[in-house]
């Protein structure tokens, strides 16, 4: 259980029920999150309401997306995350081994594109303020500006969920395999 008590869909504001069910449930089996945002409406609202906002857009192709997050979460070692996302990776076109080995020299099946996002996510994540302009440069062959900004959201976001998820200690939802 979390270190924090669950809120249930009936005890929110009517106009944030849509967010949570959807979150729950249409875009992943985040139920035991949800619960725990749900304490505060107007990050659920806002916070969840973007995520979701960011997956009805696609504006970023999700296999590159996937790359990003789990990346993020096995650097730190956020099972929550981690859980959720390697499947996610996997239906992506990411094989298992390269899930597994995401942090690795070089990972099963990944492309130099695959390895860019894979190595701008660590940047991001652990040397930011270091990040060479060649790495935009990269970048801007494969991606619009759009999707740069909207890559480094998600990553710092991820980062977020990481923190927020292993603080509050979010069970993973039945069904769900914990690996790291």
């Amino acid at each position: 259980m979390a270190r924090v008590s669950d809120v249930e869909i009936d005890q929110v504001p009517e106009d944030v029920r849509p967010i949570y069910e959807r979150y729950a449930n249409e875009y992943g089996p985040f139920l035991n999150q949800v619960k725990v945002f749900a304490h505060r409406p107007v990050a659920l609202k806002h916070m969840i309401g973007m995520l979701l906002e960011f997956y009805d857009e696609a504006l970023l192709p999700k296999r590159y997306l996937e790359i990003a997050l789990v990346t993020v979460s096995k650097i730190n070692e956020c099972k929550y995350c981690i859980s959720h996302h390697a499947p996610r990776a996997v239906q992506h076109g990411l094989s298992e081994a390269a899930v597994e080995g995401i942090l690795g020299d070089s990972v099963d099946g990944f492309d130099e594109l695959d390895m860019l996002v894979r190595d701008y996510a660590v940047q991001v994540t652990n040397n930011f303020q270091y990040i060479r302009e060649k790495v935009f440069d990269d970048l801007k062959q494969h991606f619009t500006e759009e999707q740069i900004v909207e890559l480094t959201l998600r990553i710092a976001l991820c980062g977020f969920f990481n923190r927020f998820n292993d603080a509050l200690q979010i069970e993973i939802e039945p069904g769900l395999v914990s690996s790291l």
